[in-house]
């Protein structure tokens, strides 16, 4: 039986989460077991198209970004794909009524990574950034909902800005490995050689004003999802500010890291602030 199958694939998108992001794998874990297997199926649908075009170096990046969205769409048509991330993604596309624009979105961004280096003016950087972070906010978010339609569009704009705020603290993370490794300057008018304590500030201002206006949706989000959204805000929110912290000239130098010491002890605060009904 297909069922079968279908087990076996969401069980491969959570190995996938596992595997590639300990931290957000332990958010994951803390939503309600009902929609758990949901969000791990769309973490392994974006995790592997932005693998297609961060590190397959030694391949044609292109022809498996487009061999990868042909699938999809096969997949979406027919209702199985053999390749297991697919089959999980499409069964969560067509159960939370997640919209072909929010995938076409995405994966747009995916593409600019094969053939735009350098993002000059605020346009470029917010169409960027809508793609490749704040749809997958609001796919995320289609399933928090589950149909409420009115609750999604309630909460569109600060799902939209979480999901702004985790991607721009990884820029900041891995602003050494995007100049030097990968080539691209997402930041305008920043890189790592005229990068100074005065970008460094303007960012993480930018950034603190989009978590500050995530949490006011955090906080709305439904019992099953509040707590690991909580989870992975606060986690992302401590890495900020060790980069705050940081000398900029360091930042360039290493990649910021939360120990798992840490995290551990960021659970149990976030387990307190939710159970005392703070957020």
């Amino acid at each position: 039986m297909k069922t079968l199958f279908d087990t076996v694939s969401y069980k491969c998108s959570k190995l996938v989460t596992k595997n590639y992001s300990t931290s957000f794998s332990l958010a994951v874990n803390m939503l309600s077991p009902s929609i758990r297997d949901a969000i791990y199926s769309i973490y392994g649908f974006v995790r592997f198209a932005d693998e297609i075009v961060d590190s397959f170096h030694d391949y044609d990046k292109e022809n498996l970004i487009n061999d990868f969205e042909k699938e999809h769409y096969k997949a979406m048509e027919s209702g199985i794909s053999l390749n297991p991330i697919l089959n999980s993604f499409q069964h969560t596309v067509k159960e939370y009524n997640i919209t072909d624009d929010l995938v076409q979105a995405f994966l747009k961004s995916m593409k600019l990574d094969l053939v735009k280096s350098t993002y000059n003016t605020q346009t470029e950087y917010e169409d960027y950034i809508y793609g490749s972070a704040d749809v997958v906010g609001l796919m995320c978010l289609k399933i928090f909902v589950k149909g409420n339609n009115q609750k999604y569009e309630q909460l569109k704009t600060e799902a939209m800005r979480l999901g702004s705020a985790f991607q721009k603290v990884n820029f900041l993370r891995d602003l050494k490995d995007d100049n030097l490794v990968l080539n691209r300057n997402y930041f305008p008018g920043v890189d790592l050689k005229s990068f100074d304590e005065k970008a460094k500030t303007t960012i993480i201002n930018e950034i603190e004003e989009d978590f500050r206006i995530a949490y006011q949706g955090i906080v709305k989000l439904p019992i099953e999802a509040k707590f690991g959204v909580y989870t992975a805000f606060i986690y992302y929110r401590k890495l900020l500010k060790k980069l705050k912290n940081t000398p900029y000239h360091e930042i360039g130098n290493s990649r910021i890291r939360v120990s798992n010491y840490t995290k551990a002890g960021l659970l149990a605060q976030s387990f307190v602030t939710y159970k005392l009904k703070l957020v």
